[in-house]
């Protein structure tokens, strides 16, 4: 087990309870650690991974402050450092389940037992959930087959690997094209595939994705891919026409949205019928004291706006465990 300044130190995480422990280290998990730790609470951060979405997207152009982009790894590395700077380590692992232990729901003060798949448990007077959520898939046949052998979600991870070779981007937001951009950019031949017959994407998005001369493909979606041992081609069907082609392609990159990556609480009720978290204005759960922040809330999936998630998440489990502890006083 990993924390951030190096290995974490036997069961001193397990053996104690933190005033607030957060899941996920995207950019709401790590502005709620900024802000928690500045409160001078006793935080820890449990992720698989650093950045989330943020870390595998090539250029971010809309975040306050750098008016000529920054990458999505760079971000990542000031929030990792930002994070660092403040003294709260995290814990590399993947949280099963969380369980109230001792408390009722709507009571407290509470104390909750986060059991990861590493079979660890970790306990917490609050918990903020920021695991942000998965790109959604095609759901189509090969989709799953070869995955990591042509098929794949991250542009930036995967797109050197094209060099030179033929692709197709799905999708029509701002993600797509985006990525779109950037496999052009370095040197992979593309052609983008949505199934409406307009872009989602921001306008200044879709003028640069003009200006590009990469190809689209409108009002089609992919139903099938095929190879042998690696994506050779896909089957194409137009949505209006009905016409299906087929085309020959090295890799299928896809960007259509996100999954909320949620069923590790289902079980206490908190999420909706699509499985992302509701909150109120201080991103309250309907359990007290677990908060949730970031695009697992369903809202406008914007880095900003998972960063304001984030700082209000932490101080609204500040102010519960004032009030929690004024309690204790009296």
């Amino acid at each position: 087990m990993f924390s951030l300044g190096g290995f974490s130190r036997g069961g001193e995480y397990e053996n104690k309870t933190w005033d607030v422990l957060i899941i996920g280290a995207g950019p709401a998990g790590f502005t709620a650690a900024i802000y928690a730790a500045r409160f001078g609470l006793e935080t820890l951060i449990l992720s698989k991974d650093l950045g989330g979405n943020m870390a595998l997207t090539d250029l971010i152009e809309n975040y306050p402050g750098f008016p000529e982009g920054i990458s999505g790894s760079e971000l990542t590395n000031r929030m990792h450092e930002h994070v660092k700077k403040l003294g709260v380590d995290i814990v590399f692992d993947e949280v099963e389940r969380i369980d109230p232990t001792e408390c009722a729901y709507y009571e407290g003060p509470c104390k909750f037992a986060v059991r990861t798949k590493n079979g660890k448990e970790y306990k917490a007077k609050t918990i903020i959930i920021a695991v942000g959520a998965a790109p959604r898939k095609l759901h189509v046949p090969g989709e799953e087959e070869f995955t990591g052998r042509g098929v794949s979600y991250c542009a930036t991870c995967d797109g050197p690997l094209f060099k030179g070779k033929k692709v197709i981007v799905v999708g029509g937001g701002n993600t797509a094209l985006q990525e779109a951009l950037y496999l052009k950019s370095i040197g992979v031949d593309v052609t983008l595939v949505h199934r409406r017959d307009k872009f989602r994407a921001d306008k200044i998005l879709q003028d640069r994705f003009k200006e590009s001369g990469i190809p689209a493909i409108l009002n089609t979606v992919v139903t099938e891919i095929n190879g042998e041992g690696k994506v050779e081609a896909v089957k194409l069907k137009n949505r209006v026409t009905g016409e299906e082609t087929e085309m020959a392609v090295d890799g299928v990159f896809i960007f259509i949205g996100y999954e909320p990556k949620t069923d590790f609480v289902k079980h206490l009720g908190i999420t909706d019928e699509y499985g992302y978290i509701p909150v109120d204005m201080n991103m309250r759960t309907k359990v007290k004291g677990i908060f949730a922040a970031g695009d697992i809330t369903n809202v406008f999936k914007q880095i900003a706006v998972a960063v304001g998630q984030g700082a209000i998440a932490a101080n609204s489990a500040k102010e519960l465990l004032e009030e929690w502890n004024s309690k204790v006083v009296e």
